[in-house]
C-alpha cells in the first residue's frame, strides 16, 4: 500500500480515538462548586439532594411561592451550575409555579461519573420523587438546549401536563456532525440523545421556543421536530433570538406567561 494512504488511514484512526476520548469536555462546561458553597437568590428556596446511586448525589434547588399552580423541573444547558441558572427560576415563580433545577453529574455539587443513561436515569429519579408529592398533572418539564433531550425523555415516559423546550436539538448527533462532518458518530459519540424519538412518545402538549438567529442549533431542529406531530407540538419562533439570549426578549416571557397561565 501506498505509504501516503498508510499515513492517511492512521491518521484519520487517531483522530477517531482523540475525538472519542477529548469529546465530554467539549460537550460539558461545568462549573463546579464547593460542598460547602451557599446559594443565595432574593426568593424563597431550598436546597436538595438526591441520592441517586451509591455514592452519587445530584444536587438541586426548589424555589417555592405560596399555593403553587404546579412544579417545573428544569434540566439546564451545557454550562455553568444552578448558581447561575437559578436566576431564571423567576420566569415561572412569577406566574405561580414553583422550580426545581438539578445539576447533572459533575455540575455544581452533583457527583458522580456522567454517561447518557446515567444522566437520563438521574432525570427519571428526580421526577419520580416530585411525582410522589403531588399529582402528576401538576408537574411541567422544560428543557433548555442540551437539556431539552432529557426534558423529552423525561415527558415521554411519564406523564406531565405540559412540555417544554427551549433551543431543542432534533437529535444530538445532527448538532455535532454540522462541525466534525467526517467523523462516523454512530460509534464516535458517545452521547446521541434522541430527542427525534423521545418525542414521538411524549402524550401532552408540546410548546417548543427557538430564536430565528440561533447559529449554534438552527431552528430547523425544531421545524423538523414539529414535524413529527403538529397537533401536539407547538413551535414558538423568537424573531432575531440567538442560542443564549431568548430570555432578554419580551416575546419570550410572552409566551411563557401565556404557556403556564393556559
Amino acid at each position: 500500500m501506498n505509504p501516503t494512504v498508510i499515513y492517511i488511514i492512521a491518521g484519520y484512526v487517531l483522530l477517531l480515538v482523540i475525538a472519542y476520548l477529548v469529546q465530554e469536555a467539549f460537550i460539558f462546561k461545568p462549573e463546579k462548586l464547593h460542598p460547602d458553597f451557599t446559594f443565595k437568590y432574593d426568593q424563597p428556596f431550598e436546597e436538595l439532594f438526591y441520592e441517586v446511586a451509591p455514592g452519587v448525589r445530584i444536587n438541586g434547588l426548589h424555589f417555592m411561592v405560596d399555593e403553587p399552580r404546579g412544579t417545573i423541573l428544569y434540566f439546564h444547558g451545557n454550562s455553568r451550575s444552578i448558581k447561575g441558572w437559578g436566576k431564571f427560576a423567576r420566569d415561572f415563580t412569577r406566574y405561580g409555579y414553583d422550580v426545581v433545577m438539578i445539576d447533572y453529574r459533575g455540575f455544581g455539587k452533583s457527583t458522580g461519573k456522567r454517561s447518557e443513561q446515567d444522566l437520563l436515569q438521574d432525570a427519571q429519579f428526580v421526577y419520580d420523587t416530585l411525582r410522589a408529592a403531588q399529582p402528576e398533572h401538576c408537574l411541567l418539564v422544560y428543557g433548555r438546549s442540551i437539556g431539552s433531550g432529557f426534558a423529552a425523555k423525561v415527558a415521554g415516559d411519564n406523564a406531565p401536563r405540559y412540555l417544554i423546550l427551549d433551543a431543542p436539538y432534533y437529535s444530538f448527533a445532527r448538532v455535532v456532525k454540522r462541525f466534525l462532518p467526517v467523523l462516523p458518530l454512530r460509534w464516535v459519540l458517545r452521547y446521541h440523545l434522541r430527542t427525534d424519538r423521545w418525542i414521538k412518545e411524549v402524550k401532552c402538549h408540546t410548546y417548543i421556543l427557538h430564536g430565528t438567529k440561533d447559529r449554534l442549533i438552527p431552528i430547523r431542529h425544531s421545524e423538523h421536530l414539529q414535524a413529527i406531530n403538529p397537533h401536539m407540538i407547538t413551535l414558538i419562533r423568537i424573531e432575531g433570538g440567538g442560542h443564549n439570549n431568548l430570555p432578554t426578549f419580551p416575546e419570550y416571557h410572552a409566551f411563557i406567561r401565556d404557556i403556564l397561565q393556559t
